[in-house]
């Protein structure tokens, strides 16, 4: 029986930005399902202050429906889906960036559910928890750090993050573009912005959420780097890959590799499709 792709965006993001994947997953004949984490798609915060003319003064005191969200509902958010998809067989969960602490806190709770993990370009975390990881060498040239550029609000007030992504600000776009899809055209940056939501939460789980050898171990994992990508860099990605192998040495990641930023595969989505696909298909 075919495998049912089970998708879970990273932050700031929502189950739509995976319509074009879904589309070519169709088109190849491969059942997917995208899941809106908790406060996220249509249960995102969207204030009037966020419209042109903006309020930036009055947004970053607009109350989140996100705040006060924990990785432990993220992850209830999943296994719920989940135990609905396995009915109908087998099942590869796939996260995406932040995605990856999520379907990782799912995959320690719940390694019966899963037929095979997937992570693409998305954290996995092992021997740190994933705040640390963003302290070492590897991420050193990382470009992540221009989030900060469109950030708004005090999150221990708000209880969340607030980011302005509908900013007009040259220099805040040029390095939103540089860390996340330099790869792309100027239009399709501006046209994946319009995707983003404002908030997002701030629980990223802990050391009792880092991979568990007895449970997340247990499950066949891929890990598919983006090799253009300047927001995780490789040498990140390859160290999620290492921690992991040496984790579970008698179940390593598959690994494979996209020429791709961190959202160019999620706006020309073909070679991922097909990846995804040849997965399903071992």
């Amino acid at each position: 029986m075919s495998p049912t792709f089970v998708l879970v965006h990273g932050a700031f993001s929502s189950s739509f930005t995976f319509a074009p994947l879904q589309a070519e997953l169709a088109l190849q004949g491969h059942r997917s399902l995208a899941v809106d984490l908790p406060g996220h798609g249509f249960e995102a915060t969207y204030s009037a202050h966020y419209q042109a003319p903006q309020d930036l003064e009055k947004l970053a005191t607009v109350p989140s429906s996100i705040a006060g969200v924990t990785l432990a509902d993220n992850a209830a958010r999943v296994i719920e889906v989940l135990e609905r998809v396995k009915e109908h067989g087998p099942v590869i969960l796939v996260g995406h960036s932040r995605g990856g602490i999520t379907i990782t806190a799912v995959a320690n709770a719940r390694p019966d559910l899963i037929d095979r993990i997937v992570y693409i370009c998305a954290w996995a975390p092992v021997e740190l928890d994933v705040g640390d990881y963003y302290n070492e060498p590897e991420m050193a040239d990382s470009d992540a750090a221009a989030l900060a550029g469109a950030m708004i609000a005090n999150p221990a007030e708000l209880g969340a993050l607030r980011s302005n992504f509908r900013t007009a600000d040259a220099d805040v776009l040029a390095g939103f573009k540089h860390a996340f899809l330099a790869d792309g055209t100027d239009e399709e940056f501006l046209a994946f912005m319009n995707t983003f939501q404002p908030d997002e939460n701030l629980d990223v789980g802990g050391s009792a959420d880092r991979a568990q050898a007895d449970t997340w171990g247990t499950i066949p994992k891929t890990y598919v780097r983006l090799s253009e990508d300047t927001s995780c860099p490789p040498a990140m990605q390859d160290r999620m890959i290492r921690e992991g192998n040496a984790l579970t040495p008698d179940n390593p990641y598959q690994v494979h590799t996209l020429t791709s930023s961190h959202l160019r595969w999620l706006v020309h989505p073909r070679p991922a499709a097909e990846l995804l696909a040849g997965i399903a298909s071992d």
